[in-house]
């Protein structure tokens, strides 16, 4: 029996450090890493903000700026075949979304660990994804 499916497995990235080391962790463990679905979730820009105001910003700069830095650091051979997608909107919304869009078995995401009156009031999408995923969820110890 297997506790894990290595077909095909998603990691949410916001590019901290845990969510870095959760995808090389992730690309480790798969068999290929074409098994392997990276997301970046970028908020909707408000229309009040700076950037929209003047135009010097727009979704697709947005996405560019993701694109770029992701491919520097994920461009060997070794990530040949990673699928990675950007995506607009909340984020727990959009990994669900994203996780049953694409049949995805597991999801492996860090947690940022807050804890007491910041975790109450600004919750955890860990914690959501966990609830609302149609696929089982892993969030490494070491990771949180």
């Amino acid at each position: 029996m297997v506790l894990f499916s290595k077909d095909k497995i998603l990691v949410p990235t916001d590019f901290s450090e845990k969510s870095l080391q959760a995808l090389e962790e992730t690309v480790a463990f798969a068999d290929e890493s074409s098994a392997v679905h990276v997301i970046h979730v970028l908020r909707p820009l408000e229309a009040t903000e700076p950037g929209v105001i003047w135009e010097s910003v727009n979704d697709e700069k947005r996405k560019a700026n993701v694109e770029k830095p992701f491919a520097e650091k994920f461009g060997g051979s070794k990530y040949e075949g990673l699928n990675f997608a950007i995506e607009m909107g909340d984020p727990t919304s959009e990994i669900i979304d994203y996780a049953e869009k694409q049949q995805i078995d597991l999801i492996v995401m860090p947690s940022r660990g807050r804890t007491g009156i910041s975790r109450f009031f600004m919750g955890s999408i860990a914690e959501r994804v966990i609830r609302f995923a149609h696929c089982p969820v892993l969030v490494p110890a070491q990771f949180v």
